[in-house]
């Protein structure tokens, strides 16, 4: 019998604790996903919300801090399927 993790779905606001507060109950579901524990799935709208907040919010002289390349490297680091509609 195979085993598989327990899968959670992530609103846009969990998504937003999870990176943002590891001590938020959807930041510790992040550490755990990170070990395997469990699986986590969000819809690509809830990145593009990530997206918009860090590039509008994280600023130097006006001009956001991450390059597109890194916001993706951000983006496939996470232990977070990424689904259409979630």
């Amino acid at each position: 019998m195979d085993w598989k993790p327990s899968g959670y779905k992530l609103s846009t606001q969990d998504l937003v604790h999870a990176i943002f507060d590891k001590q938020s109950d959807a930041g510790k579901m992040l550490i755990k996903a990170c070990s395997g524990d469990i699986e986590l799935f969000a819809a690509h709208k809830s990145w593009n919300a990530i997206l918009w907040l860090i590039t509008s919010t994280i600023k130097v002289d006006g001009e956001s801090v991450y390059s597109g390349d890194e916001l993706g490297k951000l983006k496939s680091s996470l232990p977070i399927s990424w689904h259409k509609k979630v």
